[in-house]
């Protein structure tokens, strides 16, 4: 997950920066997909969540050489707002 916030409320930016990188993304080994989401009470803040098919796809690619460069878009959106970072990694360990 990578937190964003829309500068002076401007809701485009993020998403922008969103489809340029998703695009790019396109095909990217192991990526299932990935969502963006605005909250509800703060229509300027922001999630992009990815799906990844395992955790050494994910690891592959954000080690890969084109990893900061593709997401560069969103880079200067990122704020601290999730868990003392801009980005937080989770995996799942129960779904129904």
């Amino acid at each position: 997950m990578v937190y964003a916030s829309a500068p002076d409320a401007d809701a485009t930016a993020v998403e922008d920066a969103y489809h340029v990188i998703s695009r790019a993304l396109d095909g990217t080994p192991g990526l299932l997909g990935n969502v963006l989401l605005r909250s509800v009470r703060d229509p300027s803040a922001f999630v992009v969540m990815s799906e990844w098919r395992d955790a050494e796809a994910f690891r592959t690619w954000e080690e890969g050489a084109a990893h900061r460069d593709t997401t560069a878009p969103l880079r200067p959106l990122q704020n601290g707002a999730g868990p003392g970072a801009p980005f937080g990694i989770y995996e799942v360990v129960a779904a129904y």
